[in-house]
């Protein structure tokens, strides 16, 4: 349950929307741009109406143009990009040989070229590896994050069809040419935070990949599998694993949403250990304070760990909320 996934780095530039009003700055990974403005609980707020825009310009972005992006990329992620139509958002993730999470992208082709962000940090490192592996194929690669900035907004009537809602769902990435941020945000506004923006993000239970997994973590254990893989397609690196895991329906550790007790004012530290009985059942990632549910925080825990049992989550008490069914595949059907 150890040796997590380094943190990814920040990026170097501060975002010019620190300037506005009541604005602070995050830390760590987030540190580039606002934790708040003055109000979380009341930015949290504006997002549940559907008001208002987060600022995420810290987030790399990757575009991939030419003829043959979308099939060459088919073939080397957990998404079926053939076919993707311009304008529809999805997530892909690049895998290692072994099935665990290398990379966790949110993509949009608008016809003419593919552009994917990531992680605060991620674009040298994917861009490197797709270079790598472009071989002959009729496309370019490079990293725009100096170029394009990555800004969310709310959006209202979200598909019925999917269980949990996402980020794709709930909400819809806008790409700004850096230079005119101060102007989308005007336009876009009131602003909202890093800490509103989390706090909604954990109680949908959708994972960040290097905060809320490790360097083992497979997709079938975050939830990923509904949002982010295609089990029909053909092969890609890794696939082997999260078909075999699928198929035997059990994944070693499962995404879990703490509820955790808000009786000391505090939250959970990340890597924080999980314990059940005075013995380690997991390892917590990103917490954050909801305005209607409390303190809450995402876990990886082990699958056998009892759905209904009460976790020492850093010295705070805590119950669990099911987000990756611990026999996940036994009763999953591939659409």
């Amino acid at each position: 349950m150890s040796d997590p996934t380094p943190e990814p780095a920040p990026s170097a530039a501060p975002s010019p929307l620190l300037g506005l009003p009541g604005a602070v700055s995050g830390d760590g990974t987030d540190a580039a741009v606002a934790a708040h403005y003055g109000s979380f609980n009341t930015e949290q707020r504006s997002l549940a109406r559907g008001e208002g825009f987060v600022d995420l310009s810290h987030r790399g972005v990757v575009r991939v143009s030419g003829p043959d992006r979308l099939p060459w990329l088919h073939s080397l992620t957990t998404q079926h990009l053939e076919s993707l139509r311009p304008g529809e958002p999805s997530i892909a993730l690049v895998l290692s040989p072994q099935g665990h999470v290398e990379h966790a992208a949110y993509v949009v082709d608008d016809g003419e070229a593919l552009t994917a962000h990531v992680e605060p940090g991620a674009a040298g490192p994917l861009v490197d590896l797709l270079e790598r592996m472009r071989f002959m194929m009729r496309v370019e690669v490079a990293d725009v994050t100096d170029e394009l900035a990555v800004c969310w907004r709310p959006v209202t009537g979200g598909s019925a069809d999917v269980a949990r809602p996402t980020s794709l769902t709930e909400g819809k990435y806008d790409l700004v040419p850096r230079d005119q941020l101060e102007q989308y945000a005007a336009a876009a506004g009131p602003a909202c935070g890093m800490w509103a923006f989390e706090a909604l993000r954990i109680a949908r239970g959708e994972p960040r990949l290097g905060l809320d997994t490790d360097h083992r973590t497979i997709p079938n254990e975050v939830g990923w599998i509904e949002t982010a893989v295609h089990l029909e397609k053909g092969c890609y690196r890794g696939q082997e694993t999260v078909a075999r895991v699928h198929n035997l329906g059990r994944p070693p550790r499962r995404l879990t949403l703490l509820h955790l007790d808000g009786s000391d004012n505090r939250l959970p530290a990340r890597e924080g250990v999980v314990t059940l009985d005075g013995r380690q059942v997991g390892v917590v990632g990103t917490s954050a304070r909801h305005h209607e549910l409390g303190p809450v925080a995402l876990g990886l825990l082990k699958r056998n760990v009892p759905v209904d049992a009460q976790l020492d989550v850093d010295g705070l008490p805590a119950t669990q909320e099911v987000l990756v069914d611990p026999e996940v595949g036994l009763h999953f059907r591939a659409r």
